[in-house]
């Protein structure tokens, strides 16, 4: 079963490689470049699971998170914000906006398939989620 999972993402270079470590797993990666643009894909088509970036134009990844909750197809969705920023003032926020998990970047490839593995086995009904950095 192939998963959906939507990559929001300002820096080409960052995408590229996300998309590229997620490759050969079991998403489908659908790339967007800011927040709204994040927005109108995710009203457009349901995702299994949201990976967002913090700071971004036209929208940054909490308000992105705050707008994704608000509707009833992504209450329950995984969400995960990805941040520069201090992880420990970043996580506080990203937590009360509804986010499931928050990532320091730079991202471990490693790290990164971990989190989805668990995540397409738990969404698929084959195991419980254990989020953790």
């Amino acid at each position: 079963m192939t998963l959906a999972l939507l990559l929001v993402e300002d820096n080409p270079a960052t995408r590229g490689m996300l998309q590229q470590m997620l490759a050969g797993t079991a998403y489908r990666v659908v790339v967007a470049k800011d927040g709204l643009e994040g927005l109108s894909k995710a009203k457009a088509e349901r995702f299994d699971a949201v990976l967002i970036d913090h700071k971004m134009p036209l929208m940054d990844g909490v308000s992105l998170i705050k707008n994704l909750r608000s509707h009833e197809s992504y209450q329950q969705a995984p969400l995960i914000l990805m941040t520069t920023q201090d992880i420990q003032q970043v996580a506080p926020l990203a937590s009360r906006a509804g986010a499931d998990l928050c990532l320091a970047k730079p991202l471990q490839e490693k790290q990164i398939l971990e989190i989805f593995s668990d995540l397409a086995r738990t969404i698929q009904g084959l195991g419980k989620l254990t989020l953790s950095n």
